[in-house]
């Protein structure tokens, strides 16, 4: 039987947003009585994830991408539902399960602006004690399968967006 990696129930994350009106009399209003609207970022979702599984986590602008991956990591508390990653509840946020994970969002701002990109992921090592022998092959599978060789050595301010 395969081993369950991610387990998502019913998992929802709705955000409460202040709704702000144009000019002074609104935002001295608003000091006494704010006005606020709820959005349904993520809506009861449910998948599972085997061992060695690979997939892809598509869709528009503002379907929930983003929300879920950071509930998945333990960035993001999720407002419904429940979430196990590797026998773990992400949002406990334990030190063993934070050294199992890698979560990489956004944009190459997150990387060091000045480094080359190996100098970022061997930063990155050291800082979540990853050995040796295990970054070695991580990195050279990841090299094959995204075709990055190549930009390891270029500094991460010179590389393309999509780099």
């Amino acid at each position: 039987m395969d081993e369950k990696t991610i387990v998502v129930k019913k998992l929802s994350r709705i955000y409460k947003v202040h709704l702000k009106k144009e000019g002074v009399k609104a935002s001295l209003k608003a000091l006494l009585h704010r006005e606020y609207k709820y959005i349904d970022a993520v809506k009861k979702i449910n998948f599972t994830i085997n061992q060695g599984e690979l997939v892809g986590f598509i869709g528009p602008n503002g379907a929930g991408k983003t929300t879920t991956l950071k509930m998945l990591g333990g960035l993001l508390y999720p407002s419904d539902g429940s979430i196990e990653v590797l026998g773990f509840t992400p949002f406990d946020r334990k030190e063993e399960y934070l050294k199992k994970i890698s979560l990489v969002l956004g944009q190459k701002n997150q990387l060091w602006w000045d480094l080359p990109v190996i100098e970022t992921l061997n930063l990155q090592k050291e800082l979540y004690e990853i050995p040796d022998e295990d970054f070695k092959q991580s990195l050279n599978e990841l090299c094959t399968m995204l075709e990055i060789k190549d930009v390891l050595h270029q500094q991460v301010r010179q590389l393309s967006l999509g780099q």
